[in-house]
């Protein structure tokens, strides 16, 4: 018999529905019985009849029940589930096992942060940006106007390729900013670089493909292409950049950092650059330039891009990581239109668009002028950074030990070691004097090259001379 228990804070239906369930699961209630009639059973328990119509309304819809026209209410053909099937279906199906993905993203995290995640004095993290109280102040108050400015019509459904405007915004600074020109259905916006490439190797590649990449390289690249059942093959990198004549013969990509060279910091020369697009014509093999720190240059204007001589064989990757910061989730892909509307299409099946409020807070933040005045002033910040982390190494003593490479762009400088230096070791010992420093290893595919990728973005001047000094005496 079903009760009402008075101190009990459900509502009423809900504490007969849930007697009535327990009756038909634990077989009190056997199938085919006849349920009794809503009136007789309400005055039974003291109810109204309309509670218990609700409690039964609620049995058939969850099908405890089947109902005839003539045959009234009986419960279902229930059938108990044995204790000891519950008991195997409590922890349910076992994960496949994914070797390739648990490496990866180790390889991930140890590139990333390192091994050991103990705490440290200072952090030379290449990864990064420089963030101030000012940005935290400029942010929120576009996230608010963004905010009061919406319509309706914003939280529907959104473009795939991006929201028009903030589409708009960046074609206008890629123009003024990189030199390159192109329509606004030439970009699509993405959540960060890794799901750029993602995007490209579902789009534009197939299974087995052969991609060449930077070693050393970015990781992330490399591991999202291995992923995806791409067969990913290195490309040594010199002082001139990527060495074009061993890419791959079969490549029908090429990952590349011209610019500021992912890791070892050079810049590609004009000679490579051209042989690089003269072979991408003629064997018909994408490039994605990856441009992801060059707006921060320390010796004239930034370089001219690939994506601006090979418009239709290149595809360029911007990201607003470095530009502001890692948080904003936020990047474009340019490229020909048929390349950008193959991408938005797998962009519509798999993600749909990115969320709404991101784009139109992003949108109001450069449209206000807030982007532009934040990258002088992060600009001067890290020409200042960059002055006095060029200026420590030689005063440490470093530079006679070790040869520095890549200081001329971006957020990080290369100390390169000879190959039978014991990296991992001084690595170690700089972390005992509380500093963190990156290890080239992570970074490389087949490359024996070693040494460390410095980052001085998040590092003030004093702690980058204190840090410099404490990593040149663990490496004596």
């Amino acid at each position: 018999m079903m009760k009402v228990i008075r101190d009990d804070k459900r509502p009423i239906w809900q504490q007969l529905l849930d007697q009535a369930i327990h009756n038909i699961t634990s077989g009190i209630w056997a199938p085919g019985e006849l349920l009794i009639p809503s009136r007789e059973l309400a005055h039974m328990v003291g109810v109204s009849r309309s509670t218990i119509q609700i409690v039964y309304e609620e049995l058939l819809s969850r099908g405890y029940t089947v109902t005839s026209r003539r045959g009234g209410t009986r419960v279902s053909n229930w059938k108990q589930v044995a204790e000891s099937t519950k008991e195997i279906m409590a922890d349910g199906p076992i994960p496949p096992s994914l070797p390739l993905l648990n490496s990866a993203v180790d390889q991930l995290h140890d590139w990333f942060r390192g091994k050991e995640q103990r705490e440290v004095d200072i952090d030379f993290s290449p990864h990064e940006p420089y963030l101030d109280e000012q940005f935290q102040k400029n942010w929120r108050q576009c996230l608010l106007h963004a905010s009061a400015a919406m319509d309706l019509s914003n939280w529907a459904y959104g473009d795939p390729y991006g929201f028009t405007p903030l589409r708009e915004q960046i074609q206008r600074y890629l123009s003024l900013e990189r030199g390159i020109h192109l329509q606004t259905d030439q970009i699509l916006l993405t959540s960060g670089a890794q799901h750029s490439i993602d995007l490209i190797a579902q789009s534009l590649l197939a299974d087995g493909d052969t991609v060449s990449v930077e070693d050393p390289g970015f990781p992330a690249a490399w591991m999202a292409m291995k992923y995806r059942r791409m067969n990913v093959v290195p490309v040594p990198v010199d002082e001139y950049g990527l060495v074009v004549e061993h890419i791959h013969p079969k490549s029908k990509l090429v990952f590349t950092t011209p610019s500021h060279q992912c890791a070892v910091g050079v810049v590609m020369s004009e000679p490579r650059r051209q042989q690089l697009l003269h072979q991408a014509i003629q064997e018909q093999f994408w490039i994605i330039e990856d441009d992801y720190d060059s707006e921060f240059r320390y010796r004239g204007e930034p370089l001219p891009t690939l994506f601006s001589q090979a418009p239709n064989n290149t595809l360029y990757l911007m990201s607003f990581s470095k530009m502001i910061a890692p948080g904003i989730r936020i990047s474009a892909i340019a490229g020909s239109v048929e390349a950008i509307a193959q991408l938005a299409k797998v962009q519509e099946l798999t993600y749909r668009h990115l969320p709404i409020m991101d784009q139109l807070t992003l949108t109001h933040f450069i449209q206000n002028g807030h982007f532009m005045r934040h990258m002088r002033r992060v600009r001067n910040v890290y020409r200042r950074r960059h002055e006095a982390m060029t200026k420590a190494i030689v005063a440490s003593g470093l530079e006679e030990r070790f040869t520095l490479r890549g200081a001329e762009t971006g957020l990080h400088m290369f100390l390169e070691a000879e190959e039978s230096y014991d990296e991992e070791t001084m690595t170690k010992l700089a972390l005992q004097k509380g500093i963190r420093v990156y290890p080239l290893r992570p970074y490389c595919l087949e490359s024996n090259r070693k040494g460390w990728v410095l980052g001085f973005a998040k590092v003030d001047e004093a702690s980058i001379e204190q840090g410099i000094h404490r990593f040149a005496e663990a490496t004596l």
